[in-house]
């Protein structure tokens, strides 16, 4: 497994942006589908985006034009651009990696690894 650590998260007005940073461990990430998620106070953990190692990416339907997933192989990043924040997307986002870039599982959370996540707070 692949050990991650999200940062960046923060509290910001809406329409403002934020990007957030997601660090891997070990000397595969570039072979690794990285997904986003967020968890909202009393809702599931839902999909956000992901990219696989080819560039390509799918965001959900609540953030598409909005939030933008990039990963930088060299430093062993991933990030979650967001911008045009909402007070809906308050949520604690997390990082996760999975060895497969099956979307219907992704987008069902099925990750091989997660972040311990980290707070957004979109202010109205």
């Amino acid at each position: 497994q692949v050990q991650l650590v999200e940062s960046g998260g923060g509290l910001v007005q809406a329409g403002g942006s934020l990007r957030l940073s997601c660090a891997a461990s070990g000397r595969t990430f570039s072979t690794y589908v990285m997904g986003w998620f967020r968890q909202a106070p009393g809702k599931e953990r839902e999909f956000v985006g992901t990219i696989g190692s080819g560039l390509t990416t799918y965001y959900a339907d609540s953030v598409k034009g909005r939030f933008t997933i990039s990963r930088d192989n060299g430093k062993n990043t991933v990030y979650l651009q967001m911008n045009s924040l909402k007070p809906e997307d308050t949520a604690v986002y997390y990082c996760a990696a999975n060895a497969n870039f099956l979307i219907a599982t992704i987008k069902k959370g099925v990750m091989d690894s997660w972040g311990k996540g980290t707070l957004v707070t979109v202010s109205s």
